[in-house]
């Protein structure tokens, strides 16, 4: 298991409608990857089956990390122009989010996959500037990057620096789960590692069949 992180930033070399031109990076120099959080029971149904909607992982057998009260809200949203918010498998361009730590005392039994940014080639796919759920949810096409703020993305922090402004805090902290919604499934095949919190949970997570790298990042964690 990798302690550090040595990723490289990937370039699109393949032309579509929503792609930028070959050789240029596909969005802000940070997007490396996508995550998604996932408790490590899912794992074995995750690698046969990919990460799945949430319509489609209802049919199954499950755990999931998702707030009832926010799940009540996404199960009412249609993205314009789009499907149902339930129909699409949702990402994160950075899981070290408020979902997470609202989790944070899970993490034992959590962990953060690791996404291609391929997945912006799919047919359908589309972001959302902050929490899908929110009402002030802008969803764009993957050509619109640019309109996302990723300092306030990838900020490691989303309190202490609004202290003095509210407004400012809840707007930052539904920023910090800005997500990437692809069509009913992300196959497992772009899964490309997993970030766990310890050397224990990554001996967790390999022993479910888990082949691909695992980096161990408290960090991303909250520890």
């Amino acid at each position: 298991m990798a302690t550090e992180d040595a990723r490289a930033i990937h370039h699109n070399c393949r032309r579509s409608e929503e792609m930028i031109e070959c050789g240029e990076p596909i969005m802000d120099p940070r997007v490396i990857e996508f995550q998604c959080i996932m408790p490590l029971e899912n794992i074995p149904s995750v690698l046969r089956l990919g990460i799945l909607s949430h319509e489609q992982a209802a049919k199954l057998e499950h755990r999931s990390v998702a707030m009832p009260e926010v799940q009540e809200k996404r199960d009412l949203k249609h993205v314009p122009g789009g499907l149902k918010l339930h129909q699409y498998a949702n990402l994160y361009f950075h899981a070290r989010n408020p979902m997470l730590y609202k989790r944070k005392g899970e993490c034992d039994n959590l962990c953060v996959l690791r996404v291609s940014i391929e997945v912006l080639k799919f047919v359908g796919v589309v972001l959302s500037d902050s929490n899908a759920s929110s009402p002030y949810a802008r969803f764009l096409s993957p050509s619109h990057w640019a309109v996302l703020d990723f300092d306030a993305i990838f900020a490691m922090d989303w309190n202490r620096q609004h202290e003095s402004d509210p407004y400012a805090k809840l707007k930052h902290k539904a920023q910090k789960c800005a997500e990437i919604l692809v069509p009913h499934v992300v196959q497992s095949k772009y899964i490309t590692g997993a970030y766990v919190a310890s050397e224990v949970i990554g001996q967790k997570l390999q022993s479910l069949g888990f082949n691909l790298p695992v980096t161990i990042d408290s960090t991303m964690f909250f520890r």
